[in-house]
């Protein structure tokens, strides 16, 4: 497995893998998977930002089953384990992606911390952009219609970061958007935690390892 610790690396390798996509298919699906408070997301924006019009993020949080169905399932004290996503829905929409058809717009459902909901069609996705970013936590998984994910992808990046920073800023995450500290603490322990160590267990599946600088 690789391993990289720099944007300026992360940027090559992507640079090299758009280099080497075929005439007939010159689209190439990225996913950056990791722990809850790996700083995917931040990995994903960083690398959209400096990609510019060539790259779009494509979460896979967009496909969180809202609040009123994880009630309904009994899985609301769960929300953001594996189970309390569609992820049926979000492999077709991969599938659509890695399709790119000519002048077809695909929407893509974004997920807002604000509300703790996701909103459909929040992410519009051009049929000539080159580089799709997905990030999420279960892109490895082997479990469900997880486990399509892997083979529609080009590359699987892994982020790895200190468990000790990883747990601080999901608690700061959590209180920023409306939990007390108690709160906050009490879901580290018992729902990311508990996921984060599924999660590590794929990592063995990625391709590449992305560990943030310690100084970060």
């Amino acid at each position: 497995m690789h391993h990289i610790a720099t944007l300026d690396a992360c940027l090559q390798r992507i640079e090299a893998m758009l280099a080497a996509a075929p005439a007939d298919s010159p689209r190439r699906m990225l996913g950056i998977v990791g722990a809850p408070g790996a700083g995917k997301s931040t990995l994903s924006a960083q690398l959209a930002q400096a990609l510019g019009a060539r790259a779009v993020v494509v979460p896979m949080d967009g496909y969180h089953l809202a609040n009123v169905e994880l009630a309904r399932l009994g899985r609301a004290a769960r929300k953001g384990a594996a189970d309390t996503f569609d992820s049926a829905g979000y492999v077709a929409l991969l599938r659509r992606l890695k399709a790119a058809v000519p002048n077809e717009t695909v929407y893509a459902p974004e997920y807002t911390r604000d509300y703790e909901e996701g909103i459909a069609g929040a992410i519009p996705v051009a049929s000539d952009t080159p580089l799709i970013i997905t990030e999420g936590n279960y892109l490895l998984f082997e479990n469900g219609p997880w486990a399509n994910v892997k083979a529609l992808l080009d590359e699987t990046w892994y982020v790895d970061v200190d468990p000790a920073l990883r747990q601080s800023r999901l608690v700061e995450r959590h209180m920023r958007f409306g939990r007390s500290r108690e709160d906050a603490l009490a879901w580290v322990e018992n729902t990311d935690e508990p996921n984060a160590r599924l999660i590590a267990a794929t990592a063995p599946r990625a391709d590449v390892t992305f560990r943030w600088p310690e100084a970060d």
